[in-house]
C-alpha cells in the first residue's frame, strides 16, 4: 500500500535544500508525492519562484498564498492566521498520510499547526537547532513538539530533540540535506557562471546574504548599514547580494541593497533569487559568505571558504572553524575581514571540516519515510530523559546505507 506524502515548501532557499528529497520521493514506487507551495514562492516581490519549481519539472498540487504586503509584526501574524485557515482547507482536499517540512519559518509553523489539528503526522527536518536571535527559534521547537518523525542535521541536535520529550526511536541523525546538492549537482564552471550572471569575477569576491534578526527591535537598518560601510571599503572586490526573505524588516534590507548597488554596478550585483545551482556554484569562486545566513554555517565549509557571520541570528548553531563570528558594529566587521584574509586563516582553510554530514541525507530520509508504519494519529507520549537510556552517540543512529 503506497503512502501519500505531501512536501511543503515556502521559500526559495528551502526549496533548494529539499530538491534532493523531492527527487527521491518522486522516484519511489511506494510513495505518492504531493507538492504544496506557499510563502514567498507566490510573491512577485520575491521573484515568483514557484515558476522555477515548475520549470524544474515538478507538479504543484496546491498553492497556498499567505504573504501579506506588510512585513511588520502585525503583518506577519496576519499571514500566519491566513495560513492556518488556508492550509487546513488544502489538507481536506489533498488528504495526505504525512506532511514533510523543513525548518522554522512562520508559514511552516502555520502549516504544521493545521496538520496537527487535522491529525496528520508531520516529518520535520532540521529540528533541535538553536538560533537565539530569531523568533524562528521558538517556532522550530514548537514544530518539533507537533511532529512525529524527526530528521536532524547532527548528533547534538538529535539529543536536543530527545531532550524536548521526543522518543529516540523517531529521531534520526541523517546529516544536513543542504550538502546533498553539493554532491549531486553539476556545478557551473567559472566561465559558465560569469556568462549566467553577466559579470566577471574580481581578484576578491564575496557572497552576501543578510536577514533581519527578528527578536531584536529596529536593528535591521543600522546593522545592515554597518555591513555596507565595511563592504564599500573592500578594494578589488566584487560583491554579490542575495536579497532577504519575507521576514520582519526584510523589505528595508532589500531597499538598502538596491540603493547600494547603484553606487557601482560594475562591482556590486543584487539578485532576488539566484537559485540553488548558481548559489552553490558561486561558493566555488568566492572568498567568503558574508552576513547571517545559515548557508554560511552549513554549506560554505564544504567548499573550504570562510564565513563572516554577523550578530546573533545564527547564535547557538554548531559551526566549523571556518566561521568567523563578529558583532554587528563596523569595527568588529572590519576586524573579521582582516582575519578572513590573514595567512593564518588561509592555512586553516586547508584542514577544517564540515560538522554537518556527508551529503547523503535524502536517501536516508526517503527510506525511513517508506519503511515507517502509517499512523492515523498525532498522539505521542512525552519521553522523559534518563541518563542511562540515551547514549552519547544516540540510541538508533541511522546507518550510512
Amino acid at each position: 500500500m503506497s503512502k501519500t506524502v505531501c512536501l511543503i515548501t515556502g521559500s526559495r532557499a528551502e526549496y533548494g535544500l529539499l530538491r534532493p528529497l523531492l527527487d527521491e520521493l518522486q522516484a519511489d514506487s511506494e510513495i505518492r508525492l504531493q507538492l504544496l507551495v506557499t510563502g514567498s514562492h507566490l510573491s512577485p516581490e520575491f521573484g515568483l519562484t514557484y515558476q522555477e519549481i515548475e520549470t524544474d519539472g515538478y507538479r504543484i498540487d496546491e498553492k497556498v498564498e499567505v504573504v501579506m504586503s506588510s512585513d511588520s509584526p502585525v503583518g506577519i501574524c496576519k499571514s500566519m492566521g491566513l495560513g492556518l485557515i488556508s492550509f487546513s482547507e488544502a489538507y481536506s482536499r489533498l488528504n495526505p498520510d504525512l506532511i514533510v517540512v523543513l525548518g522554522d519559518r512562520y508559514e511552516i509553523f502555520s502549516a504544521v499547526s493545521a496538520a496537527h489539528i487535522s491529525r496528520i503526522p508531520v516529518a520535520h527536518l532540521h529540528g533541535g537547532e538553536v538560533t537565539e536571535g530569531a523568533f524562528d527559534d521558538a517556532l522550530r521547537h514548537s514544530i518539533t513538539k507537533m511532529s512525529y518523525l524527526h530528521f536532524t542535521a547532527n548528533e547534538d541536535y538529535r539529543r536536543r530533540v530527545i531532550q524536548l520529550g521526543e522518543n529516540p526511536d523517531r529521531v534520526f541523525n541523517v546529516g544536513a540535506i543542504g550538502l546533498d546538492n553539493i554532491t549531486r549537482l553539476k556545478l557551473l564552471s567559472r566561465g559558465e557562471l560569469e556568462d549566467s550572471l553577466g559579470f566577471q569575477f574580481n581578484r576578491r569576491n564575496l557572497l552576501c546574504t543578510y536577514h533581519p534578526v527578528t527578536l531584536e527591535s529596529d536593528t535591521a537598518e543600522s546593522h545592515m548599514q554597518n555591513l555596507l560601510n565595511v563592504l564599500e571599503q573592500q578594494e578589488d572586490t566584487t560583491i554579490i547580494f542575495t536579497k532577504s526573505n519575507a521576514d520582519t524588516s526584510g523589505r528595508i534590507i532589500n531597499q538598502m541593497i538596491d540603493e547600494f548597488v547603484q553606487k557601482d554596478r560594475n562591482h556590486y550585483h543584487a539578485y532576488a533569487s539566484l537559485g540553488q545551482l548558481r548559489y552553490l556554484s558561486l561558493m566555488q569562486y568566492v572568498d567568503a559568505v558574508v552576513g547571517n545566513s545559515s548557508s554560511g554555517i552549513i554549506e560554505a565549509p564544504s567548499f573550504g571558504i570562510g564565513t563572516v557571520n554577523l550578530g546573533d541570528r545564527q547564535k547557538g548553531r554548531v559551526r566549523s572553524k571556518l566561521v568567523i563570528d563578529c558583532g554587528p558594529d563596523e569595527t568588529a566587521i572590519a576586524t573579521a575581514f582582516k582575519t578572513l584574509y590573514s595567512p593564518a586563516f588561509d592555512k586553516l582553510r586547508k584542514t577544517a571540516t564540515n560538522p554537518y554530514g556527508d551529503g547523503q541525507s535524502a536517501p536516508r530520509i526517503a527510506r525511513i519515510l517508506r519503511e515507517s508504519p502509517l499512523t492515523q494519529t498525532t498522539q505521542k507520549s512525552f519521553y522523559d530523559l534518563a541518563s542511562d537510556r540515551v547514549s552519547p552517540h544516540g540510541v538508533n543512529r541511522v546507518p550510512a546505507n
